[in-house]
């Protein structure tokens, strides 16, 4: 292939911030919101205009469980205020009734605390949320290279409408999904082996109102063979995508249309009751390049003590079988990149454990954590692991099982 150079430009330092926080799914607002009650000038990066995600933009609207599954809460702090906030104003569907208005624990046992919410309505309530804790948001903002000094990144190399521009930061945290910041400041990372299938969620209206359709790959266990009806005549390719190329990624955003159009807009006409209302205006990918942190969580982690975990989390599928996993902050940061963390889908994991941490809950979790640690050093590397688990805990968060293994 052909390459040209580029042309060195001086860039003008267009802001300075305590920490940065790149993405803003579940795990970026949470990592932003923690590190501001911390006290730290936060600034949230974010290149759609919406808050949340693929839990907002990409329509992917179900909080899943805070839960084990046998009616004990596992994911506590911003988790559950975030869930709590998603329905502020109303809920979608799967209201989680035993859990917010004081049921037993078999009623919580028959229902896990999960919830349906409204994507529009969720991503502007973050948003007043995180403003209104100081926190400042640059949406249409792409953070495409790092400065790297010593082990530690002095400034990230943003571009938006305003054009290219350089930030300086005490500490960075690299929700973007992808880990594209670790990847861009030289730490190690390792990207997702299975790929993802193809998905086309979309919204419709019927005689019933507006309802989600989860066409593809939803939270089903594929290992299971889990499947929806239609949904294999509807879809267009069963290809896999590593989600990390943009032609792939292009190709993935143009068969989900397709595949929406062949799903609903066949069937009949439009009409003032048959409508397509919504389509994800991000792709639908999963799981694709994440941390090579200093611990690799995997399913053998099930009921393990971690003497430095930061919160904890269940497995999401089904009805739940009491599986409990501790997060270990070793998971959160590399070796090579002192002020870097990860949180969400991108902190340490073999893929088979991918698929439980890259939720909602577990994205909160570890962005609280990270966001914590931010607001407590400059350094990951230098954080003091007991003074982050008080932080943590004197903010609700719970570190260890208090109940016995079922």
């Amino acid at each position: 292939m052909t390459k040209i150079l580029e042309p060195a430009k001086e860039l003008n330092i267009s802001g300075s911030f305590d920490t940065v926080v790149v993405g803003g799914g579940f795990a970026g607002v949470a990592a932003a919101l923690a590190a501001a009650r911390g006290g730290n000038k936060v600034l949230l990066c974010e290149r759609v205009f919406m808050l949340g995600g693929l839990g907002t933009a990409g329509l992917v609207t179900i909080y899943l469980p805070l839960c084990d599954g046998r009616g004990h809460q596992v994911s506590f702090g911003i988790a559950e205020e975030l869930l709590k906030v998603s329905i502020q104003d109303g809920y979608e569907d799967r209201y989680p009734k035993p859990w917010l208005e004081g049921g037993t624990l078999e009623e919580k046992a028959a229902q896990r605390y999960l919830v349906r919410y409204n994507a529009a309505a969720c991503a502007i309530a973050y948003e007043k949320l995180l403003l209104d804790e100081g926190v400042k948001i640059l949406y249409g903002t792409t953070v495409c290279d790092t400065i790297v000094e010593d082990g530690v990144i002095t400034h990230l190399i943003v571009e938006n409408k305003s054009g290219r521009s350089a930030i300086a930061c005490g500490n960075v945290i690299d929700c973007s999904g992808d880990a594209d910041v670790a990847r861009f400041a030289g730490e190690e990372t390792a990207q997702y082996g299975r790929g993802n299938i193809l998905a086309a969620w979309y919204y419709h209206t019927d005689e019933e109102g507006n309802k989600l359709q989860m066409l593809g790959f939803s939270d089903v266990n594929i290992e299971k063979g889990s499947k929806r009806v239609g949904e294999n005549e509807a879809m267009v390719n069963k290809r896999r995508y590593a989600g990390l190329e943009a032609e792939e990624i292009t190709d993935f955003v143009i068969s989900s249309h397709r595949s929406t159009y062949n799903h609903y807009l066949l069937g009949k006409p439009l009409s003032n009751t048959h409508m397509l209302t919504s389509i994800a205006t991000i792709p639908q990918v999963r799981m694709t390049r994440g941390l090579k942190g200093d611990y690799w969580m995997t399913r053998e982690d099930n009921h393990k003590y971690m003497e430095d975990s930061v919160g904890m989390f269940s497995d999401w599928h089904g009805k739940g079988d009491g599986s409990v996993y501790e997060v270990p902050f070793r998971a959160l940061h590399g070796s090579k990149i002192k002020n870097l963390a990860a949180a969400g889908r991108t902190i340490a994991a073999d893929d088979m454990m991918w698929d439980l941490t890259r939720v909602i809950p577990v994205c909160s979790v570890t962005g609280e954590a990270a966001g914590t640690a931010a607001a407590l050093a400059k350094n990951f590397t230098d954080v003091d692991i007991k003074s982050l688990q008080k932080k943590l805990e004197d903010n609700g968060v719970m570190l260890h099982k208090n109940w016995e293994v079922e």
